[in-house]
């Protein structure tokens, strides 16, 4: 049974692939990335706002600032879970969402992040304010002690 460190975790399943494994025989730290886009995309398409809908909207919410911190190694064989949680917004311009990944077998955690994210225009690549909707789908899912 998991134990993630924050209350109603989104949560996706992932294998480690060969291509994962760097030449120190362990999941290479840009992984972890992939991963945490991965989950988060999952998450907002769970909350109503597909990748898809971003593009048609020309609106996204593009990575600002991210911090992990890595626990523990995964390596060649290991099942993880990746989990999400909305844990900050200002419902204007920015969100920030925390992650957290478990080694599947023990429920170890191997990685702590956070992201903060601002909304941007796709055709120019510049901030802008959150349409409405967004304001709404990336709302807080989670409290976090010191968010």
């Amino acid at each position: 049974m998991s134990s993630f460190e924050l209350a109603d975790p989104h949560v996706i399943e992932l294998s480690v692939e060969p291509a994962d494994i760097d030449e120190y025989e362990h999941v290479n730290n840009s992984v972890y990335l992939k991963w945490f886009d991965r989950v988060a995309w999952s998450h907002s398409a769970k909350l109503g706002m597909s990748m898809e809908e971003c593009i048609r909207m020309r609106r996204g919410m593009a990575a600002l600032r991210t911090e992990i911190d890595y626990v523990l190694a995964a390596v060649r064989g290991d099942a993880v879970r990746v989990a999400t949680w909305i844990v900050a917004t200002d419902h204007r311009l920015r969100v920030e969402r925390r992650f957290q990944v478990q080694r599947a077998s023990d429920s170890a955690t191997l990685a702590r992040a956070r992201t903060e994210y601002v909304c941007i225009n796709l055709d120019s690549g510049r901030a802008v304010r959150m349409p409405e909707v967004f304001s709404r789908v990336y709302a807080v899912t989670s409290e976090a002690p010191d968010a």
